[in-house]
């Protein structure tokens, strides 16, 4: 995890990334100190160079630049591209999941693989979201959980995309499949 003094400086580490994960926080804030404990705790002995950190207090022109009214905030990149904002002191098992992805992809990549990019759409109180990330799992199948119960321009970005509000809802490159449908996961990830 590295720290960034300014938007420019963040640009320029995160060009060639695939995917980065920024944390913006404020020091001092009781909030804050939970979402960056949590995140340094879900990158205990990983060198992810994804992952980085600013203090909305030092670094004034990055949360403009984004648009980001209220921290913590956690923003999702692929390929520079702002895809997502978290907002909110988060379970370290929550931004460990996010980070795993990021390394999975990564080590890939350098294998010469082309993995699936799998997002999961899912509330913390849907018993077939539970399910459906416990069926991943159990599969070795890496994949980015984003809630859209605190994540609001996320859920209506899925409504925008595949005119269903329930979940979960898995993207499989770019491909969704509705509920828990086992025969179609299966078909997508390429599980025999």
């Amino acid at each position: 995890m590295k720290t960034v003094n300014s938007l420019s400086e963040f640009i320029t580490q995160t060009s060639t990334l695939d995917k980065s994960f920024l944390l913006l926080y404020k020091s001092g804030s009781a909030q804050s100190s939970c979402a960056l404990k949590n995140f340094q705790d879900a990158l205990q002995g990983e060198n992810l160079e994804e992952a980085f950190v600013a203090d909305v207090a030092v670094v004034r022109d990055i949360h403009p630049a984004y648009n980001i009214t209220s921290v913590p905030s956690l923003l999702l990149f692929d390929n520079s591209n702002l895809t997502s904002v978290i907002k909110g002191c988060n379970e370290s098992s929550f931004y460990k999941a996010l980070t795993d992805n990021a390394v999975f992809m990564a080590k890939a990549k350098a294998e010469g693989k082309t993995p699936k990019r799998v997002t999961v759409y899912s509330t913390p109180t849907c018993s077939w979201c539970n399910t459906l990330k416990a069926w991943l799992r159990k599969n070795s199948i890496p994949f980015t959980d984003v809630d859209v119960s605190r994540d609001e321009k996320s859920a209506q970005d899925l409504v925008r995309r595949t005119g269903q509000q329930g979940v979960p809802q898995t993207d499989i490159n770019g491909q969704f499949v509705t509920g828990f449908n086992q025969a179609r996961l299966k078909e997508l990830l390429e599980i025999q």
